[in-house]
């Protein structure tokens, strides 16, 4: 999720930054492997080669890792005493730094997770309780490496990728937070890469842990209950394509390449016809997925005209028709979430239901999605961490502020 700075100054892309950001990992000070960095594959090949051990010990150590919340090697009481010393000596297991935590009236959750040995970076982790459904949204980098003119994240800038540990440390935390236990206490039921950061930025870590979050041995979550949300890097799309099954969103929050461009920059290199075609070709690839989701942040006057609407749902029905599914295209409609120093306003409630039935009556599978969170920051584009920026982009939108007489306060 990415930010914003004045509505009439869309600042150009990054992108070199950006394209860098896919081999940014945190400097590793200690000679140890950290477990949570390896998937089941990863884990077993660190036992066989590593360690010298068959390969269920590796099986049993993602156990106690994933489903029981253990750290500590001398804890886990079904290995021996030379596995025991070897894991001592080779490996470790340690999790992201809880800077605090904070509940929200409605029952969400939000974790604020020191990133890294230096203790600089921060990035933040909502869970969302809802009826028969506990959905975590989880930060894939620290900061942004895109410019979304929108989203909050990005007024902090960027500083690096997240680690595959980084990233499925949020599920650990949060899942112990719960009691939950996979196939028996089931708190922790969807989880989507929706937090700071572009997932596909760092895609090889994200992946990896998406493998965790879906393994039995893990978190074992259904595919289609693991969302990865993207601007639309469409290379990476194709990508993704060829190594996982995962639920697949898209930020296009414009149904035209005039606006997305002003409100994704990223849009001027993929033009949202290449976006569409790389959605079409991920549900083509993948079978058992039926349907994109688009998400669509309303914002007053801007993008929530009954003639975008129009645009937005002649758009779902060519995508429909590409496909060759019915409702291959869904809209989630997200309400505006200001934060300071923004020159958006969410729109009124009844353009909101307006914008809806519009597309509905086109035959567009549609929801609104009810804000949660909010009164802790928490709510969709909200989040914010601590970021180190290696970008000019969080002094450039103090200044702007304290140039409109908001000051520091609201940065």
């Amino acid at each position: 999720m990415s930010s914003h700075g004045e509505h009439t100054d869309f600042a150009p892309i990054p992108l070199k930054l950006a394209e860098q950001a896919q081999g940014a990992a945190v400097a590793v000070v200690s000679t140890k492997q950290n477990l949570l960095d390896l998937d089941r594959e990863g884990m077993e090949k660190f036992f066989v080669e590593t360690l010298g051990e068959q390969k269920f010990r590796a099986h049993q150590v993602m156990k106690w890792i994933h489903h029981r919340y253990v750290t500590d090697f001398e804890q886990m009481t079904d290995l021996g005493k030379n596995l025991r010393a070897k894991l001592q000596e080779h490996a470790e297991v340690v999790v992201p730094n809880v800077v605090f935590d904070k509940p929200s009236a409605d029952g969400t959750h939000k974790w604020l997770l020191g990133m890294g040995v230096d203790g600089k970076n921060a990035v933040e982790t909502v869970y969302i309780p809802d009826k028969g459904r506990g959905t975590l949204c989880v930060s894939s980098q620290v900061g942004c490496g895109l410019n979304c003119s929108f989203c909050s994240t990005a007024t902090q800038g960027f500083n690096r990728n997240l680690t595959t540990a980084e990233i499925i440390g949020q599920v650990w935390i949060t899942a112990r937070h719960l009691g939950n236990v996979p196939a028996q206490i089931r708190r922790l039921t969807n989880v989507v890469m929706m937090g700071m950061g572009e997932p596909l930025l760092n895609f090889d870590n994200v992946v990896r842990a998406m493998n965790i979050m879906r393994d039995d041995l893990g978190y074992g979550l259904a595919s289609k209950r693991v969302t990865l949300s993207t601007s639309g890097l469409v290379p990476m799309i194709d990508r993704l394509s060829t190594e996982t099954d995962v639920a697949l969103a898209i930020s296009l929050h414009a149904p035209n390449d005039e606006l997305r461009g002003q409100l994704i920059p990223l849009n001027r290199k993929y033009p949202v016809a290449e976006l569409m075609a790389s959605c079409v070709r991920y549900l083509r690839a993948n079978k058992k997925r039926d349907s994109v989701t688009f998400e669509y942040t309303l914002m007053k006057g801007v993008n929530d005209q009954p003639e975008h609407a129009r645009q937005l749902a002649q758009l779902m029905r060519k995508f429909d028709n590409a496909a060759q599914l019915k409702n291959a295209g869904k809209v989630n409609l997200i309400p505006f979430n200001p934060f300071p120093g923004t020159g958006y306003e969410r729109s009124p409630e009844e353009d909101i239901r307006a914008f809806q039935k519009l597309l509905l009556d086109s035959g567009v599978l549609t929801m609104v999605r009810r804000t949660r969170g909010d009164d802790i920051d928490a709510a969709c584009g909200q989040l914010k961490g601590q970021v180190m920026d290696r970008t000019r982009r969080q002094a450039e939108f103090k200044r702007k502020l304290q140039a409109r007489g908001v000051g520091d306060a609201a940065a």
